[in-house]
């Protein structure tokens, strides 16, 4: 009987042990559900790894997502995961403003500084274009 015991304790302990497992998976797993696509594009654009990040915020940005527009205009502006394009950060920045966001209006006034006349001109032409066609005709 002793014996016997001793194997049902130890069982016990396994299904407990496994248990705790399970849910300890699930926990985590619950967490990773709450992030969404803003998170997961800061979390790589934090990390430096660009690419990725511009991917999400691009998509978001073309939904109209003004915090993701203003920071693809960032990241036009400083070469990060794209070619350095004060056009194409005016293009963004503009949209980012036009929707609300006030970082924007203030990026975009100092790109502004940067650009001649005739790029100034093409690149509100390119952001006008790029919002009529509902993001589908933009240059990235």
């Amino acid at each position: 009987m002793a014996s016997n015991l001793g194997r049902d304790g130890a069982g016990m302990k396994m299904r407990i042990m496994v248990g705790g497992l399970m849910l300890s998976a699930q926990i985590l797993g619950a967490t990773g559900a709450f992030a969404g696509p803003w998170e997961d594009g800061m979390a790589a654009y934090n990390r430096g790894d660009y690419v990725p990040a511009i991917k999400v915020f691009r998509a978001m940005a073309e939904q109209g997502n003004a915090e993701a527009q203003g920071l693809l205009g960032v990241m036009y502006r400083r070469g990060q995961g794209v070619a350095r394009n004060s056009a194409r950060a005016f293009m963004w920045f503009s949209r980012a403003a036009a929707h609300g966001n006030a970082r924007a209006k203030t990026e975009l006034r100092e790109v502004s500084l940067t650009m001649t006349p005739e790029e100034l001109a093409q690149a509100r032409e390119t952001a006008e274009a790029c919002e009529a066609s509902n993001y589908r005709s933009c240059e990235y």
